[in-house]
């Protein structure tokens, strides 16, 4: 799994403290204190929340297949996830850098940095574990492990990178398609609900799509009016 360590380069509700306080003015409007916040406010924004259906399973196999899923997918979204935040970071420094020489040496020295950091957590992960990773990775991003490669190191590593993880069965081209692939629905599924329990911290996927309609295609059969 040493290829990965390179695309590394690269709350279900808003939580408050309400204090029970009510102002009214001559209008007798109520306003609601936050704390830490010094200016009253007439509502609170609260994060969507995406309904999700009850799990049901066609037979034993199907519900064995779907936590063994889950299982890998609750280990690898964290890598993903980081590697949205440095790649975001990343770009943010080297545009405040005007010369190549100095992006150069930026670049290299956050790639030491994660080789030294992850690399040894990346190589035990498993083949389908690798291949989760690289879609998810995709989802955060928008793209690519293997364009990411690509943007950051060269054209050629980019394709032997590809080449030995297709070795594996893992290809760093392949992106996240939960509309077409049942899988990756079913991946979103795990991620939604990780989210509203709190197993892992939500961030929003640089790719769009609508939960609901995915829903009404994998699980109940119904194509979009």
């Amino acid at each position: 799994m040493n290829f990965l360590k390179y695309i590394l380069v690269l709350c279900p509700f808003l939580v408050f403290s309400q204090i029970n306080e009510i102002e009214s003015d001559t209008t007798t409007i109520e306003y609601l204190i936050i704390e830490g916040d010094s200016v009253p406010r007439q509502s609170i924004n609260l994060d969507e929340v995406i309904l999700l259906h009850r799990l049901k399973f066609g037979d034993k196999k199907e519900r064995i297949r779907y936590l063994i899923l889950r299982r890998k997918t609750l280990k690898v979204y964290p890598y993903a996830k980081m590697a949205a935040e440095r790649l975001d970071s990343m770009n943010t420094r080297l545009s405040s850098l005007k010369r190549d020489s100095q992006k150069r040496r930026y670049t290299k020295k956050i790639q030491k940095y994660i080789e030294g950091e992850f690399s040894e957590e990346l190589k035990k992960l498993t083949r389908t574990e690798g291949q989760i990773l690289v879609k998810l990775i995709h989802r955060q991003t928008g793209t690519t492990a293997f364009d990411l490669v690509k943007e950051l190191r060269n054209g050629w590593r980019a394709f032997w990178y590809n080449t030995t993880a297709s070795m594996f069965d893992i290809s760093l081209k392949r992106a996240y398609d939960p509309i077409n692939v049942k899988e990756d629905y079913l991946i979103e599924d795990i991620l939604q609900r990780a989210f509203q329990n709190g197993l892992l911290e939500p961030q929003p996927p640089a790719i769009k799509f609508n939960f609901y309609d995915l829903t009404d295609k994998w699980i109940y059969q119904k194509t979009p009016e």
